[in-house]
């Protein structure tokens, strides 16, 4: 999942606990204290969902510790449509089968399981987005009737008025008056230029004042940007129901604080002409209906009786209640705090369990033959690598403890692993990743260092390096006869058909061309300096690939790709293949004009079930190429495949290479 997302969750979360705790103490606190207070105390709340603030150890760090610990108890098997505790076979059982049977089945599910946890927050931002954007346009639809059918006021008598209440509540910026007999109620709009829209001009002088003044207190205490502020925050926790109550909650609170305001300008004693004041206002005869984006004097008209009653009740608060309102205002903020946010324990927790680049193999064989949990999440996780199976991987990766981790990186660095190797790096420190960096330099992984590199936010020092030492590479290798032309190999004036250079016990340059004469390897010293050229053997090409590449129709087959053009989307079938447990497959192709080219096996073309796909997309500055080695092994069974090359970002120009199979004795 998204790890901002994940930290949004956690302050709707935290955020909801604080609103339904303010609702419920709303029956002991709402006729004893303040009714500004219980509108502005919402602004904890708001800012609770808004910024990810927290104290070191809070509610939600709490939480997550608790799920992270029964996580580690028992990590669940997705088999059908249920969780399963992890019972299977260890490898290398009788009944090991079985078990690899269960995460093949599951596969389907963990892969939709992935596409949610992913992409969700892709689906939260756009409907955030979606709601904002009608707001404003439902608003903005609202100003253009109101102002389509408003009168200025011009009566010298009623602008007087204004400046009057203007000047006795220190409102300085110009306010508008403006008649449009079509609101149901006075009301003010605009956040910059402030307008009072009267629904007659003929109201009384006495309601006339209390209405400028109501509506000059909401402009003077920015009620709007408050009103708006809260539709930003419903827009983005649009899922939570009880942020779209603390909303409703927040507009009955603004117009109650607004007549406690009001009431405190000009004195109780004038609260039953206020409240004569709020009944005339109801017999307004517009049928338009408030928007959110203004503030009226009658808004929410279901609450007229309890506004009423609480005008009518109005009175200073004594010192007590003053103290008692301060103490829980200090509650509530330290309520906002203590609930914290995911990462605020999270993050340490990563730091805790940030594994070593050293490898300690015995450590690991140590632990798996005591019993422990441990041992039995490193099963689960052996069980969940040899399925391919990412998502559920990474979740088993993640509560191994430091000796496990370092021996799982290792294994699977050395089996040339990328796809997982890339979404481990999360979990590693930044020493870590320069370890590592350094062993894949030293090794010349590329595609290793590529994601070591974006890890560190170095990018432009991978491609720096890649062309440094590409170079150098291609220096030496002319250096004893061998020169390139894009990925052709020469030597001696002839074509190469298979290239071998092995630098490192788990890293080598392999290359196939069908339409070479030659075999040859490059040879090496003890300290990986280049010696010279040698002829492959037979026994070396079979080593390799299980059969002599002189013999097309024995174990090894290569299939060669050469299309000037493939139309964009076009998926072109290349051969029907039987394949067994055991068989090896090379990419290598490649594409001089295109963004993104796919090779896979499959059943059929439209089937969603793919087997050995590699998706590659053309980075800048570098050539568009499917280059991969596969072993054919659970969770695809045995049985005859089509191959399959896909135009997969538009149309591909030039495209060459070959497909290599080597079958194994099964077959």
């Amino acid at each position: 999942m998204n790890a901002v997302f994940k930290l949004f969750l956690s302050m709707s979360f935290s955020g909801g606990l604080l609103i339904l705790a303010l609702l419920l103490g709303k029956q002991f606190y709402k006729n004893k204290i303040s009714r500004q207070w219980q509108y502005y105390i919402w602004l904890v709340v708001v800012l609770r969902l808004l910024l990810p603030f927290g104290a070191e150890i809070n509610l939600l760090g709490k939480a997550y510790d608790a799920v992270d610990h029964a996580v580690t108890q028992a990590v669940p098997d997705l088999v059908g449509d249920r969780f399963i505790f992890d019972g299977g076979a260890e490898p290398g059982s009788e009944d090991e089968s079985g078990a690899a049977e269960d995460v093949f089945i599951a596969r389907p599910l963990a892969d939709i399981g992935e596409l949610l946890l992913y992409r969700i927050w892709l689906v939260w931002l756009i409907a955030a987005l979606g709601f904002f954007i009608r707001k404003i346009t439902i608003y903005q639809g609202f100003l253009r009737y109101i102002k389509a059918g408003l009168i200025p006021v011009s009566d010298m008598k009623r602008l007087d008025q204004l400046s009057i209440a203007a000047q006795r509540l220190s409102v300085k910026k110009p306010v508008e008056l403006g008649v449009n007999p079509l609101v149901s109620s006075p009301l003010l709009i605009g956040f910059f230029h402030p307008c009072i829209v009267l629904p007659s001009a003929d109201i009384p002088d006495k309601d006339v004042q209390y209405i400028l003044l109501h509506e000059l207190t909401h402009y003077k205490r920015r009620d709007l940007f408050y009103k708006w502020l809260v539709q930003a925050v419903v827009c983005l926790h649009w899922f939570h129901p009880v942020v779209h109550l603390m909303s409703r909650e927040i507009a009955r609170a603004c117009e109650f604080s607004c007549d406690e305001a009001v009431l405190a300008k000009i004195g109780s004693s004038n609260a039953h002409d206020y409240g004569k004041t709020l009944l005339n206002a109801m017999a307004a005869v517009g049928k338009y209906k408030e928007h959110l984006g203004a503030v009226s004097l009658s808004e929410q008209k279901q609450l007229l009786k309890e506004r009423l009653g609480a005008i009518m009740n109005f009175k200073k608060k004594s010192m007590a209640v003053r103290l008692l309102t301060g103490a829980m205002t200090l509650c509530v903020m330290c309520g906002a705090a203590f609930a914290g946010v995911y990462p605020v324990t999270a993050a340490a927790n990563h730091d805790a369990k940030t594994p070593r680049a050293s490898v300690d193999k015995k450590t690991a064989q140590g632990n798996e033959g005591t019993g422990s949990k441990s041992s039995r999440m490193f099963r689960t996780a052996e069980k969940y690598y040899e399925a391919n199976s990412l998502p559920l991987f990474q979740m088993v990766f993640s509560q191994l403890d430091e000796g496990e981790q370092s021996d799982w990186l290792d294994r699977i660095y050395t089996d040339g692993n990328i796809a997982c190797f890339s979404t481990l790096v999360q979990y590693m420190s930044q020493d870590m990743l320069e370890d590592w960096l350094d062993r894949a330099l030293e090794d010349h992984q590329w595609a290793f260092q590529s994601v070591l590199y974006n890890a560190l936010g170095q990018e432009e020092e991978f491609h720096a390096q890649k062309t440094k030492w590409e170079e150098a590479q291609a220096a030496e290798y002319k250096a004893v006869g061998v020169t390139t032309d894009g990925k052709n190999y020469y030597y001696k004036g002839k074509l190469v058909r298979i290239f071998l250079d092995v630098w490192s016990e788990s890293s080598c340059t392999l290359n196939q061309n069908p339409k070479g004469t030659v075999n040859i390897k490059i040879v090496r010293d003890k300290k990986n300096k280049i010696t010279g050229v040698a002829y492959l053997t037979k026994a070396e090409v079979t080593k390799l690939f299980g059969e002599s590449t002189d013999n097309p129709d024995g174990k090894l087959k290569i299939i060669p790709v050469n299309f000037k053009t493939v139309a964009a989307g076009k998926t072109i079938l290349l051969g029907e293949y039987k394949l067994s447990k055991g068989d090896k497959i090379r990419y290598d192709v490649f594409a001089k004009t295109g963004k993104g080219m796919q090779v896979f096996f499959a059943k059929d073309k439209n089937e969603d079930v793919v087997y050995w796909s590699v998706r590659n997309m053309r980075q800048p500055g570098e050539a568009l190429n499917c280059t991969a080695d596969f072993t054919v092994q659970r969770p695809a069974e045995p049985g005859t495949y089509k191959l399959y090359l896909k135009a997969a970002d538009g149309a591909l120009g030039d495209v060459k290479g070959s497909i290599s199979i080597a079958f194994s004795d099964a077959a």
